[in-house]
C-alpha cells in the first residue's frame, strides 16, 4: 500500500509543523525528516520506538511520531483520517517523562479543525 504524509495547514496558512522542524538543529531536523520518511514508507506497520497512540479516550485516533537526538526527543502528533493518508498536526521538544497535554489539546484543535474542514 502506498502511504500519504500531509502536513496539516491553519486556515491562515501557517503549517505548525513546518514551523517547528524549522526551529530544530540541522541534525535533529534531518533525523526528524527521516522518521517521517520511515512513516510513509512503512505506513502502520511502523511500531515503536518510532510510533505510537496516545492513550485516553479525549485523544482518541491521536499518535506520536518519536523522534531521538542527542538529549532531545521531539514529537510529531500525527493522525489517520483516511485509509492511506497521515496528517501530521503538531510538533514540540519533549522535557519531560509524561507528555505535555497543553500540546496534546494543540494538536487535538488541530484534529478537529482539519476534519472540520475537510468534512464540510
Amino acid at each position: 500500500m502506498d502511504w500519504e504524509v500531509e502536513l496539516y495547514q491553519k486556515e491562515n496558512g501557517e503549517i505548525p509543523v513546518l514551523e517547528f522542524q524549522r526551529k530544530l538543529p540541522v541534525k535533529h531536523r534531518a533525523k526528524s525528516v527521516r522518521d517521517i520518511d520511515m512513516l510513509a514508507e512503512f505506513g502502520t506497520d511502523l511500531r515503536e520506538p518510532y510510533v505510537k497512540p496516545i492513550k485516553g479516550e479525549k485523544y482518541k485516533g491521536l499518535w506520536e511520531l518519536r523522534t531521538k537526538f542527542a538529549s532531545d526527543i521531539s514529537r510529531i502528533f500525527y493522525f489517520l483520517p483516511i485509509n492511506n493518508r497521515f496528517i501530521l498536526l503538531h510538533g514540540y521538544i519533549k522535557k519531560d517523562m509524561k507528555l505535555d497535554t497543553r500540546e496534546l489539546d494543540i494538536a487535538k484543535k488541530y484534529m478537529e479543525d482539519y476534519l472540520r474542514r475537510t468534512q464540510e
